[in-house]
């Protein structure tokens, strides 16, 4: 009997994408795993959760992103068994029987994201990557009856990739590393629908040295400058895109909505039964998986729309200023020096009449453009190797001075947020009634007092 893992397409099925041109699909599984409907939720999240209320275009969804990082595995796979098999290059070398679990871990590594992902993820205290491997390992979805007929115990191989338990370095590295099939997808598709440059790497001079060895992936030493070119545009879409002041505004406006949204359901439960059923199970803090795959971004968008009606008067003005994209205003500030001066002006919000709890919040951002290894760090990355002449590995910042530049240096921004009115007269309905509070609060901003 063929086994399913053997089954190949009669043709190979393509979808039609704006950055990789076509995506190949040529095994059974991955057009069913795709075809599954755990799979399809992807379709209804979006990849860049609030970036599209800076960039408009950032509306692509997980669903296509997921399609381009099994895409980019796929070619790497192809150039590894094309020029560095076991069978060719000996111990080191890649061996083909890992193809189908690094294409399946490639495809399915973002199944557990839910709506406006991080944000949801740090209210209701969920886990993307922990409910990922609940959905590929849990008899009752599509995803796990689809992996098991691969042979027995395949979901779980497909899972101890994500957790990077998989035995085989090179396929974990594959998905999960600092340059890996994940971040140049995300990068080169974040930049084309952010409509920025970016995130703009040479993804074909990349494919073209990259290798397998005993250890997990290389890359060739004459790929030096291609990979310096990946490691500065994913510093920049973080600088520029990721953590974009407006993004992180609307971030803290739905975080709030969302914390509101949790305190009343303490007081007036009734309220969120009568039109926000599916949300009720994370209100509660007792959700199910099934209940968890029931949500996506346009049911959250429905609540909240419902939720502006609302007699709750924080619950309804938040949720508007939301929907109608009236983000907060903000400053940067030195949290070593100034701490007690946004406590100043929260107290300033909280006497013009808004709530500092919901009205004001302080939100860093902190990115590492690059590591590597440091035995007294706490967190270990996989560090960029780059294989010479002689077959001998050395590290990217090791002969690179631009990454050198910029290795192990966090990039921080500390912000704090409030309300355009505090700075805004034509805004503001009761000016006239808290005029000197607003003069106070604005010449602390505009004098500078703020960095």
């Amino acid at each position: 009997m063929t086994m399913y893992k053997e089954q190949l397409l009669p043709i190979e099925k393509v979808f039609r994408d704006p950055v990789h041109n076509y995506i190949h699909v040529q095994h059974q599984v991955i057009l069913d795993l795709i075809n599954a409907k755990e799979f399809q939720r992807l379709r209804r999240i979006k990849q860049l959760g609030t970036t599209s209320y800076t960039f408009h275009g950032a509306e692509h969804t997980r669903f296509a992103h997921s399609l381009g990082v099994y895409e980019i595995t796929r070619r790497i796979c192809d150039i590894f068994a094309r020029n560095f098999s076991i069978e060719k290059i000996g111990p080191g070398g890649w061996d083909e029987n890992e193809r189908l679990v690094a294409l399946c871990a490639a495809l399915l590594h973002d199944l557990g994201h839910g709506p406006f992902s991080h944000t949801f993820e740090h209210i209701f205290a969920t886990d993307h990557e922990a409910i990922t491997v609940e959905i590929i390992t849990s008899p009752e979805t599509e995803i796990f009856q689809i992996l098991n007929q691969v042979e027995a115990g395949f979901p779980e191989k497909v899972a101890s990739v994500i957790t990077h338990e998989y035995p085989n370095p090179q396929v974990v590295q594959m998905i999960s590393s600092q340059i890996d099939a994940d971040r140049m997808d995300y990068l080169l598709r974040d930049a084309y629908f952010t409509g920025t440059e970016y995130g703009t790497f040479d993804l074909t001079r990349i494919l073209r040295v990259i290798r397998p060895y005993e250890g997990g992936i290389a890359f060739s030493y004459s790929g030096m400058h291609a990979v310096e070119d990946y490691i500065v545009s994913r510093y920049q879409m973080y600088v520029q895109v990721y953590f974009h002041k407006v993004s992180r505004s609307m971030e803290v406006m739905l975080e709030h909505l969302l914390d509101r949204a949790h305190e009343l359901y303490q007081e007036t439960p009734e309220i969120f039964a009568l039109h926000s059923q599916l949300l009720v199970p994370f209100l509660r803090g007792q959700f199910t998986l099934a209940d968890y795959l029931k949500l996506d971004d346009g049911v959250l968008t429905t609540y909240f729309i419902q939720w502006a009606e609302e007699s709750d008067r924080l619950l309804s003005d938040l949720a508007k200023r939301w929907l109608h994209r009236k983000p907060l205003k903000s400053a940067t500030f030195d949290e070593d020096r100034q701490l007690p001066l946004i406590e100043e002006l929260k107290l300033l919000v909280e006497k013009a009449g808004f709530d500092p709890t919901y009205y004001t919040a302080i939100n860093s951002s902190y990115d590492l453009p690059y590591d590597f290894y440091r035995p007294k760090s706490g967190v270990h990355r996989t560090q960029i190797e780059l294989q010479q002449n002689d077959g001998t590995l050395i590290e990217l910042s090791q002969v690179s001075q631009l990454v050198a530049a910029i290795a192990g240096e966090i990039t921080v921004d500390h912000r704090f947020y409030f309300p355009k009115e505090m700075i805004d007269r034509d805004r503001s309905a009761n000016y006239d009634l808290f005029s000197e509070t607003y003069q106070e609060f604005t010449a602390h901003i505009h004098n500078g007092a703020l960095i």
